[in-house]
């Protein structure tokens, strides 16, 4: 977490992995997306799929929730320092997402992001605009889900 000035286009972090369980895999299909190949073993072994494979937006999901822990952890440690921690503000969208290949019960999925362009922001000239490629990468080294984001970044005073 830096502030929109100091972010450097290209600059790509790691946000942390994320184990996918059959029963997890079952749990967030029942409760957001109840199709057959997510939530029923037998049913999905009849599908091109072959196996339960993750919902699309539990990758999705999974994605936020490292980024959200990566924050917390690089907020945690300017704090330590004694360094301001800049705000992010909301994200006015994203687009591009991709669900590449599924994700089987077993699989771990690295989630990263990269840094692709920044625009000070012309209606609220304390925030800028960054603009970044997100991935998931699972233990074969496939891509496997993919997003293109903008988020606001405070800048520097």
């Amino acid at each position: 977490m830096s502030y929109f000035d100091d972010i450097t286009v290209g600059a790509r972090r790691t946000l942390g992995t994320h184990h996918f369980t059959r029963e997890e895999i079952i749990a967030f299909a029942q409760a957001y997306d109840p199709q057959s190949f997510h939530v029923d073993d037998e049913a999905a072994k009849r599908t091109h799929f072959g196996d339960l494979v993750a919902s699309g937006w539990h990758t999705a999901a999974c994605w936020m929730k490292c980024l959200v822990a990566e924050r917390t952890r690089d907020a945690a440690e300017r704090r330590a320092r004694g360094e301001d921690v800049p705000d992010f503000g909301p994200s006015p969208g994203f687009k591009n997402m991709r669900w590449l290949k599924p994700v089987y019960a077993g699989d771990t999925i690295t989630y990263a992001t990269e840094v692709r362009e920044k625009v000070p922001s012309k209606s609220k000239p304390e925030w800028g605009l960054l603009m970044a490629y997100n991935t998931g990468t699972n233990q074969h080294g496939d891509l496997v889900f993919d997003f293109e984001s903008i988020v606001f970044v405070r800048r520097r005073a």
